[in-house]
């Protein structure tokens, strides 16, 4: 039997120079186009052009791994009736298929399978030929950081497809595309691409939909206000009055940290001085997969005299393998630190956090991963009901936004007096210099 691909599809006008792109044997595309232009489509039918052309792996990568399924793998056109994996990788060109882990395995022998970027570190070792990341805007732009050297190895191609979510890494990426003659990059608004028309637009509006949404949902704006976040207004503040840029450490001061311990997740560590009336955030680090003397050792190498390490409550509850808790183990590795009472409520903390955000001055270089989870740290906003929800969305920017509320909650007031700055440098002489 002899299929031609893509099956029973061509590309809309609008989406032909995206495809002539990757027909050409272009390998890095950025595309920032509104909503229900039809991004996932384009790449679905591409991926199945691309895996029969190319043994290999192939992934669709969603922001989190509990919307692939939705998302994609159940996903039905409304136009046909029939599932959209269906039509791009039809069953003559298949020869299995795994449900429980969405995956198509194709008659010459390549994978394709739908995956969530949350889980990127689990998935490095079964190197991707070419990856679609599908809202690359709400993804942990960690993941392209791990992915990469992997296609540049092998020549792979990678699609960033995405609706704008404000100033972030996905702007930077759109931006630095734009100036490259080997990227590709476009923006498509309603206006260039007819999809959805204008009566539709005026009617999310009359239904209540926000400027800000319609803005960014719509006309692909990186400027208007992301619906839901929690500390927009005051960063943008904070960038206004130039408290984002370089801030150096000031030797004589201590430093505290506040962490964010994760299990078999990502562990976020806020630097920070108080100097007068100032919070100085002048360093940040996360990692994950890495033990507690490993964050031990980050602290150890840097120059600083730490003052008070600031610990969520849940670093005294012991270990069930080893009895241990991590707030003891820390201590055995030089790391004394002191942990909050539970949070009865995460308003209270999301309001210390505001309370301090005005005081706050951030490195821009040495803090912009943490920065930027502050940024995009939002609740979710329900499309249908128009509201929303009452608690904020955990995610890649919860580990860095639940530290800087451990910070909020925690931090020390004032600065250290001479005598106690003295008591530090000692400590740290005679190798107890973690300790408070």
């Amino acid at each position: 039997m002899e299929i031609t691909l893509p099956n029973q599809w061509q590309p809309r006008g609008y989406q032909r120079r995206l495809w002539s792109y990757l027909e050409g044997g272009g390998k890095r595309a950025v595309a920032v186009w509104h909503r229900r232009a039809g991004k996932d489509e384009v790449c679905l039918h591409w991926a199945a052009c691309a895996a029969l052309q190319r043994v290999g792996n192939y992934w669709h990568m969603l922001p989190e791994a509990s919307q692939a399924r939705k998302a994609i793998w159940d996903a039905i056109n409304p136009h046909t009736g029939r599932r959209r994996i269906d039509e791009a990788f039809p069953a003559s060109i298949r020869v299995g298929q795994r449900d429980d882990d969405m995956r198509i395995k194709l008659a010459n022998g390549s994978v394709w399978q739908v995956v969530g970027s949350d889980n990127f570190n689990s998935l490095v070792g079964s190197p991707p030929t070419g990856l679609v990341f599908s809202e690359y805007s709400l993804t942990n732009p960690v993941a392209w950081d791990y992915l990469r050297p992997i296609l540049a190895e092998n020549g792979g191609w990678c699609i960033f497809m995405m609706t704008p979510r404000g100033r972030n890494h996905a702007w930077k990426l759109y931006e630095m595309a734009r100036s490259r003659p080997d990227w590709f990059a476009e923006l498509l608004t309603v206006d260039e691409t007819k999809a959805i028309g204008a009566d539709v637009v005026a009617d999310e509006r009359a239904s209540g939909m926000s400027e800000d949404m319609v803005a960014q949902e719509y006309y692909c704006s990186f400027d208007a206000a992301l619906p839901g976040a929690y500390y927009g207004k005051l960063l943008q503040n904070a960038d206004t009055e130039r408290r984002v840029g370089r801030v150096l450490w000031a030797p004589d001061a201590v430093v505290h940290t506040a962490w964010d311990l994760g299990i078999g997740d990502s562990t976020a560590i806020w630097f920070a001085q108080v100097v007068g009336q100032e919070t100085r955030l002048i360093d940040y680090y996360e990692s994950f997969g890495v033990g507690l003397d490993h964050y031990a050792k980050v602290l150890r190498e840097k120059p600083y005299v730490y003052g008070e390490h600031i610990l969520p409550h849940d670093a005294q509850v012991a270990d069930l393998s080893t009895g241990r808790s991590r707030l003891q183990t820390l201590a055995t590795l030089g790391v004394s630190g002191r942990v909050l009472p539970r949070e009865p409520n995460v308003d209270d903390g999301i309001n210390a956090v505001r309370n301090l955000l005005p005081r706050c001055w951030f490195d821009a270089e040495k803090c912009a991963r943490g920065l930027e989870s502050l940024r995009q740290y939002r609740c979710d906003y329900d499309t249908e009901r128009k509201i929303y929800s009452a608690r904020p969305r955990h995610d890649w920017t919860s580990h860095a936004a639940d530290a800087f509320r451990y910070l909020a909650r925690g931090l020390p007031d004032g600065v250290a007096t001479q005598a106690r700055r003295d008591r530090y440098a000692q400590r740290r002489s005679e190798g107890t210099w973690m300790s408070a």
